[in-house]
């Protein structure tokens, strides 16, 4: 089994980590390459650090930890806080290859390699169209894929707000998030969507590039901006300024402005309500679908003359 060799100074154990080093938020940045392998998210695009005051090493836990207010970029993703931590792992090595030979011939540089990112304190990630806040963030190399805790955590797409009370999920490369514990998406056209669990799904890039081309083309705009479409499981509810429904599980489709909800669905309008097993609901004109389970009935309730009409 190989080991690390062990440096006198933090900056020659990370050049022999495959890292090239930069002096706090230099324009020069730490970067860790990687060789392309098909199929691992940890390969194939560099991972840049900065940091603006010390940078530590441990050697038995395998670490990097950035003070003082530190970034790590990916891409197009970028993720701040005070304090970020690296946790490094040895590089699997080609069929066929030694590893005791290829770390001789590079000076350790091919032995090491950047999986997973740990950041606490004031954590803001964001990318070219979305930002997110939390009081301590992971971001999986591997994966790429970034999960948010703390207090007021949120998460921002251009017009749509999403909140979570416990951890907020983000997938950059699809753009979907997910959040658990009173999950909450926002939508600047004065839709809100609340459930336990809740996936907010954005537009695909060709779905972006046709909005824009219908509105340069004197379209209407869309209004619930790049939302493409929100799943919620437990106790979903969908809100407007005129109706509010209800369910065990459903999904909302942004676009055609229709929800679907499934088990102990309820759709109120005013003092007006019905109650089913199944419901589809148009929220923009107010037109519901109830359906029946295999035995419940559709319940309602209408008021007559509501508001003196």
């Amino acid at each position: 089994m190989m080991r690390l060799p062990v440096f006198s100074r933090p900056h020659a154990f990370l050049a022999a980590a495959g890292f090239l080093l930069a002096e706090a938020l230099a324009p020069s940045p730490t970067a860790l390459a990687a060789d392309p392998t098909p199929g691992d998210q940890a390969h194939g695009q560099v991972v840049h650090l900065f940091w603006k005051k010390e940078e530590i090493y441990d050697h038995n836990r395998q670490t990097v930890t950035l003070t003082g207010g530190a970034r790590a970029q990916r891409g197009d993703m970028t993720v701040d806080a005070d304090t970020l931590i690296g946790y490094l792992r040895p590089k699997k090595q080609a069929a066929g290859t030694s590893g005791t030979d290829e770390s001789q011939k590079n000076g350790g540089s091919s032995d090491m390699e950047l999986y997973r990112v740990e950041a606490f304190g004031h954590v803001h990630i964001y990318n070219l169209e979305d930002q997110g806040w939390g009081d301590h963030g992971l971001y999986d190399v591997d994966r790429a894929v970034l999960l948010m805790t703390g207090k007021a955590m949120k998460f921002t797409t251009p017009r749509q707000l999403m909140t979570a009370r416990d951890l907020v999920e983000y997938h950059p490369q699809t753009h979907t998030s997910i959040g658990w514990g009173e999950a909450t998406v926002n939508t600047s056209d004065g839709k809100r969507i609340t459930a336990d669990v809740m996936q907010a799904v954005e537009l695909s890039d060709a779905q972006k590039a046709a909005n824009r081309a219908s509105q340069a083309a004197g379209g209407e705009k869309a209004k619930s901006g790049n939302l493409d479409r929100a799943y919620g499981w437990g106790h979903v509810v969908i809100r407007t300024d005129r109706q509010t429904a209800t369910g065990d599980r459903g999904v909302y489709l942004a676009g055609p402005e229709l929800a679907r909800l499934i088990g102990h669905v309820r759709v109120t309008q005013g003092q007006n309500q019905n109650n089913g097993s199944q419901a589809i609901v148009n929220m923009k004109t107010g037109v519901s679908h109830m359906l029946s389970g295999s035995s419940d009935p559709v319940q309602g309730l209408i008021v007559p003359n509501e508001a003196g009409k």
